[in-house]
């Protein structure tokens, strides 16, 4: 049986970048992967070229049981930590919107820098190894895998949550979490499309329009894109709001975020024998305001339209009540929300409370982030705090 100082679970960012850092320390660590290969989700991220941090990663933008948990881990190692690490290896960069960074060139890059960081600091990435087993004796945790045995006094859950199974995403992490008798809040998920049903179908004939949106769900709100598919609602806002949405809640939805109060009045004063739907088709995608104008059900010209008509389909437009009857689930979530819960863990080292040498990082662990290179940011951060406790 090989010896290690710790073993990781899961070649991710989250594991990959812990393993980097804690053999920077002088540890030797194992990394273990079911996948025939590692970081399968860096290289599909950002659209081939990873969106690796925000600028902007603070606690306020990570959902959790415990909303300060990821301060500790956030504030220690920061967007500009990983920012340096990534110039270091002459990774060319910019920023799109929003603080996010990405890669000039593909994702591969930031993958390789993580391979060559873990293997400059003496760690070993093994991938294909299906776990059979994993046992804890003497203060020595053993992983059993299909190709051997391993055995470490420090065990790293890094292996994410269920999302993109295509990618062999699994709920592994929950499931050894519970072995150890840690709690899990109830997984779901999150940066997910939204689906329409009953007599909101009609929106979905819209599939391929986008127009610029707020969405929100109960007190959050995010100004950004939304798409209509042939399923439902997507897009860059709606991803943002679905992780705050519940089913059987409403999401509201600001058609015209720039709109001052009264435009639809105004417009009547101004062009009298214009129609809702003329007005809307000056501002919106001519197919959406078509079907707009249709459920406001506003016949005629302006001029014929009271004031009062008028002012009514103004706050339906600036709020207009859409309720999905469900997400388009893991198979297209990009990220898991729920988790391994935060009160089992120590927000300093990672290290469970309960369990001394098990630790969690990553997506596996209730901390969540908005759309936008935040999930990476805690993948990085995470995973140096576990790194500093190994």
């Amino acid at each position: 049986m090989s010896e290690y100082d710790a073993i990781i679970l899961g070649a991710g960012a989250a594991g990959l970048f812990c393993a980097a850092e804690a053999g920077k320390r002088g540890r030797r660590v194992l990394v273990l992967d079911h996948a025939e290969g590692p970081g399968k989700k860096i290289l599909i991220s950002g659209g081939g070229r990873c969106n690796f941090t925000n600028l902007e990663a603070t606690p306020e933008r990570y959902l959790s049981a415990n909303p300060h948990f990821a301060l500790s881990a956030l504030s220690r190692y920061t967007a500009a930590d990983f920012l340096a690490l990534v110039e270091a290896h002459g990774i060319a960069w910019h920023e799109k919107t929003l603080g996010q960074l990405f890669c000039d060139g593909s994702a591969r890059e930031v993958l390789e820098m993580l391979l060559r960081e873990t293997e400059q600091s003496g760690g070993r990435v093994e991938c294909g190894h299906g776990i059979t087993a994993v046992s804890h004796a003497d203060g020595r945790f053993t992983v059993t895998t299909q190709r051997g045995a391993f055995a470490a006094p420090a065990l790293v859950i890094a292996t994410g949550g269920p999302s993109i199974p295509k990618m062999g995403a699994t709920a592994f992490a929950y499931d050894l979490a519970r072995q150890f008798g840690l709690k899990v809040v109830e997984p779901r998920p999150a940066l997910v499309p939204l689906t329409l049903g009953g007599g909101e179908a009609l929106f979905r004939d819209l599939s391929g329009v986008a127009t610029e949106v707020i969405a929100t769900a109960g007190k959050a709100a995010f100004r950004e894109a939304a798409l209509f598919t042939h399923r439902g609602l997507s897009g860059p806002a709606i991803l943002q709001i679905s992780s705050y949405w519940r089913h059987g809640e409403p999401i509201g939805i600001d058609f015209l975020p720039d709109s001052a109060a009264g435009w639809l009045v105004e417009a009547k004063r101004t062009q009298p024998q214009a129609t809702v739907r003329a007005v809307l088709r000056s501002a919106l995608p001519d197919r959406l305001a078509i079907v707009l104008s249709e459920r406001l059900g506003i016949d005629g010209t302006l001029a014929n339209t009271t004031d009062a008509r008028l002012r009514e389909a103004e706050a339906r437009l600036a709020q207009w009540r859409f309720h999905p009857n469900g997400t388009e689930g893991f198979a297209k979530a990009e990220v898991t929300a729920g988790g391994i819960s935060t009160a089992e863990l120590s927000s300093k080292t990672m290290e469970a409370k309960r369990v001394p040498g098990l630790y969690a990082i990553g997506e596996a662990v209730d901390v969540t982030g908005w759309l936008g290179g935040y999930n990476f940011q805690w993948a990085w951060s995470s995973g140096w705090a576990a790194a500093q406790s190994l």
